[in-house]
């Protein structure tokens, strides 16, 4: 929700291109997610690792949207802190599916 407040105000040229592209790994991160939470106990690790890839380089255009000045400190340190919480999260999840599935 925080990044639509942003993504509206974005310069028109990044918000067609590069705002996008975050918007759709956004999305791919909350459809990974929904997806592997459905899954078996043994089926998940890898899902989890692709939602933890995306949200990596999620990270990393919002880093790209700031350096290039679309973006203010207030604005991409909101979002970063809230994605680093997802990353925690993940994180979490993945060792404890990992944990699960090892071999006793």
């Amino acid at each position: 929700m925080l990044w639509f407040t942003y993504y509206k105000d974005l310069p028109k040229l990044h918000r067609h291109s590069l705002g996008q592209k975050i918007d759709k790994y956004f999305i791919d991160v909350v459809e990974i997610v929904s997806f592997a939470s459905f899954l078996k106990q043994d089926e998940k690790a890898s899902y989890i690792r692709l939602a933890i890839r995306k949200l990596d380089t999620l990270k990393i255009l919002l880093m790209v949207l700031w350096e290039i000045k679309s973006l203010d400190n207030k604005k991409y340190i909101a979002l970063s802190l809230k994605l680093d919480s997802i990353g925690k999260m993940l994180g979490g999840w993945y060792g404890n599916v990992t944990k699960q599935n090892s071999p006793k």
